[in-house]
């Protein structure tokens, strides 16, 4: 077998290396002798071109040769099996001559390096179904394998950005010390330029800026890298002010807030919540905290020295990370947040040191703060230089920022050395990195706190609410429907009887006064059963109460008592148990209730004031009415009777019947010496002495009175003269009762006698033509547009946040809902950590297959 091999390569070095220097033509037809198959038209041509490859002695020589199409893919094969055969042989037979073929291999390569082979460019032309079905062909790409495997720091990167998604929906929630994932804390003395690193990181001017102490309360500043978008903004979820593309405009709303907290309290650790998403910035939680006060004024007292520090121990506990903002013209000795660092991380495992201000000090002098030693860091100090460019723009200054930083330490050698980290961008990859280590390691421990919170939410959502979901919109649609259903109960139950009774009600009133005043309060009252058909004065009398009851503004008054009545049951529906908690939405009811009254009165009250206009001018009364009438009237006026018999009771009763009796008797007494003294003012003159006399006898008699009066309380007079009033009108009272049940009122004919049967007679006819027009002109509109406002104005005008704001502002729906949001944010964020948790695991497992392989 290797002398085979040797032959073979003898063979092949001898074409490689020719004896001659003139170039052998190879012809075309030695790879194949075709004369002996059938020949079909000639597809193949020659082109015109040579394609050249590299320079050398060997040219193969260019024929052209007629072929047949179907003998193509034997040439193929022919050609590849010799380099085939010889592969094979060479792999073969490479463990017994190795050197050999070593050799023969190098001499051949450096031979090859100078061939030059020219092959001719050949067309073919190939028939149109058979072109269709190569083009066919060619259009099917093949598919593209696509490697979905993460690199270390690509995986780091979105377990980062996966816990911090994780993290604002746990700040959404009220949650315990054990869910809280880590965050790095920004502390510092107030000159020390946290401000200035945190806006280098961020690329914008945005946080408070002042003299005075503008940081009140925790900035919690959540940072989204927005690869696929280049907007650049800020959101408060608190206050729900959207997207904030002037970040002028999101330190104006920060200072604003912080100002917010009055001067006695100073700090409040109620935090502030602050997004940017940006491609700019890196995935990153971080809580920019109050600067240490170094020294204690006036301004600023020892007490708030002591909350500021209680404020930052409370976040630099861990598991968050500390950056220790520290200024180098400062020793790092008298350094607070150091100090505050060591107290809560002695052995300086999560601490970052940021050494501001580096172009303050000498190189020599920086470099030296970096390497320090005295309070040594296992994460280490970085020295920055955050000054902001003077031509800066409006847009992002991070990269004009690093790229003067790093200006300035390239300008120094001694900022190169290994050991000495400098620069912005350096900062961001550390601050990125070690809080995605920190966030890696604290994976199973949120695991296990996610599930038991989880747990427990499920099993009170089960015990108080039975598992039963519930949500704003079908508590809004819950509300509303109640309403509606009231609203249509009270409509069908306040129909034309309903208004009727209330308008007859109101006219019978109206009768009794206008009876009261016109006849019960005359002295001729006891004449009007004997007086003459035709005596003018109570034929006068009956047309003048008539007119009194018909020109009295009967469309106006009868309106307006529907009306009353309407906005008082709408009142009544308002203020039921499911608008309890609902004082906006009962005052909107009300509103949009007296607008739509308010659009039909006038038209309403016209209508009822032309319908009733012959009634002013002669009403046709039959039998049948005028008696009906009669019975009203009687009945009337026994209730009447019967109100004034019980409220003289009660007076008797609160009095006492000897001392109300004595007190009516002296009001009696008084009455007829008031008359008796008016009867001697009109009597003839009297001389000087008869006047003198009477006047001291007067005077007399006024001394007797104020001391008769001295024994009788005002209020229990005033209680004598109402039990009078009530007995003079039960009297009158009585009497036309027998008046109204006598023979003489059993004609309509004899309505002058029987002024309170006519005027009933008239009230009647008013009521029902004004309730008839009233039910078409006002209820019947009222009862249909009113569902329809309650659609348009409570329901369908109601955003996301109205709806959320009327639901929880009921506390049951708002406990519900609560733990409802609960239940379903911490299931979403189990979701989530299930899947980084699997997909740790997948890269854990990888990992060591990876190590057993090597």
């Amino acid at each position: 077998m290797i002398t085979n091999i040797l032959r073979q390569s003898k063979a092949i070095t001898s074409v490689l290396h020719p004896k001659t220097t003139s170039r052998a033509r190879v012809p075309f037809r030695q790879l194949r002798d075709l004369s002996g198959f059938y020949k079909p038209p000639p597809l193949l041509h020659h082109g015109g071109r040579v394609r050249t490859y590299h320079a050398a002695p060997l040219v193969l020589q260019t024929q052209v040769r007629a072929i047949n199409i179907w003998t193509i893919p034997r040439m193929a094969l022919k050609t590849v099996r010799v380099p085939a055969i010889i592969a094979t042989t060479a792999v073969t037979g490479t463990t017994l001559a190795t050197n050999k073929l070593q050799d023969i291999v190098d001499k051949t390569q450096a031979a090859v390096e100078g061939v030059d082979i020219s092959i001719p460019e050949i067309r073919i032309r190939l028939p149109e179904s058979v072109r269709n079905l190569l083009t066919k062909s060619k259009t099917v790409e093949e598919p593209k394998v696509v490697n979905h495997k993460l690199s270390e720091d690509e995986q780091l990167m979105m377990l980062t950005k996966k816990l911090i998604e994780i993290r604002s929906i746990l700040m959404s929630i009220d949650h315990n010390e054990t869910l809280r994932l880590p965050s790095i804390v920004v502390i510092g003395s107030q000159s020390s330029g946290k401000s200035s690193v945190l806006e280098a990181i961020v690329g914008h001017e945005f946080l408070p800026k002042g003299s005075n102490m503008v940081t009140r309360r925790p900035i919690e500043l959540t940072l989204i890298h927005t690869p696929n978008n280049d907007e650049e903004y800020g959101e408060f979820p608190q206050l729900g002010l959207g997207k904030i593309f002037d970040f002028k405009k999101v330190q104006k709303t920060l200072i604003d807030m912080n100002l917010a907290i009055s001067e006695s309290e100073c700090v409040s650790d109620k935090p502030i919540e602050l997004r940017i998403y940006s491609p700019n910035v890196p995935d990153l939680t971080l809580i920019d905290l109050p600067g240490y006060i170094q020294i204690s004024n006036r301004n600023q007292p020892e007490s708030l020295k002591n909350k500021i520090e209680d404020l930052c121990e409370k976040y630099i506990r861990g598991p968050n990370i500390i950056l220790a903002v520290c200024s180098a013209n400062v020793d790092l000795a008298n350094s607070p947040a150091l100090k505050a660092s060591r107290k809560w991380d002695p052995l300086g495992l999560r601490t970052i040191g940021v050494i501001t201000k580096m172009d303050l000090v000498s190189p020599q002098a920086g470099a030296a703060i970096l390497r320090n030693t005295d309070y040594p860091l296992h994460l280490g100090y970085i020295g920055v230089v955050c000054k902001a460019p003077e031509n800066a723009s409006n847009g992002n200054m991070t990269h004009a920022l690093i790229k003067t930083e790093e200006a300035y330490f390239r300008s120094h050698l001694i900022f190169n050395q290994r050991d000495i980290q400098v620069g912005t961008s350096t900062l961001r990859h550390t601050l990125m990195n070690v809080l995605e280590q920190s966030m890696g390691r604290s994976l199973y421990s949120i695991v296990d706190a996610v599930q038991r919170e989880l747990e427990e939410s499920r099993y009170q959502f089960k015990v108080q609410y039975n598992d039963r979901k519930v949500t704003a919109e079908s508590y809004v649609a819950e509300t509303m429907d109640c309403l509606k259903h009231d609203f249509k109960d009270f409509a069908n139950n306040f129909g034309k009887p309903q208004v009727r009774h209330e308008v007859r009600t109101m006219l019978e009133q109206k009768v009794l006064d206008i009876c009261a005043e016109q006849y019960w309060c005359d002295e001729k009252i006891a004449e009007l059963p004997k007086a003459t058909p035709e005596d003018i004065y109570w034929l006068y009398k009956v047309d003048f109460a008539s007119a009194a009851l018909t020109k009295s503004g009967i469309g106006r008054s009868t309106t307006q008592l529907v009306v009353d009545v309407l906005m008082s049951n709408m009142e009544r529906l308002a203020n039921a148990e499911s608008f309890s908690y609902h004082p906006d939405t009962r005052q909107q009811i009300m509103s949009f209730t007296s607008e739509i009254l308010r659009t039909k009165f006038l038209a309403t009250s016209d209508q009822v004031e032309n319908t009733i206009k012959p009634y002013k001018f002669e009403v046709e009364i039959n039998d049948t009415e005028w008696n009906e009438g009669v019975k009203r009237s009687v009945t009337l006026l026994e209730k009447e009777l019967e109100m004034c018999d019980e409220m003289a009771a009660s007076i008797k009763n609160s009095v006492g019947k000897k001392k109300l009796k004595s007190a009516i008797n002296y009001l009696l007494d008084s009455q007829r010496e008031e008359a008796r003294r008016q009867e001697k003012s009109q009597s003839l003159d009297f001389n000087n002495n008869n006047n003198r006399q009477s006047s001291h006898q007067q005077e007399d008699e006024e001394e007797e009175e104020e001391v008769v009066k001295s024994f009788y309380n005002p209020k229990l007079l005033e209680k004598a003269k109402d039990a009078i009033y009530l007995r003079d009108r039960a009297m009158i009272l009585k009497y036309r009762i027998a008046a109204l049940k006598s023979r003489q009122c059993k004609s309509s004919e004899n309505k002058q006698y029987c002024p309170e049967a006519f005027l009933n007679v008239i009230a009647e006819k008013l009521t029902y033509t004004a309730v008839m027009f009233i039910q078409v002109e006002l209820l019947n509109e009222f009862f249909f547009q009113f569902p329809r406002e309650v659609d348009n104005r409570l329901v369908y005008e109601m955003d996301r946040k109205q709806i959320q704001q009327f639901a929880r502002e009921n506390p049951p729906i708002q406990k519900h809902l609560e733990l409802q949001e609960r239940k379903t944010k911490l299931e979403e964020v189990m979701d989530k950590l299930n899947y980084l948790v699997k997909r740790q695991a997948d890269r854990q497992s990888s990992s060591n297959a990876n190590g057993k392989t090597f």
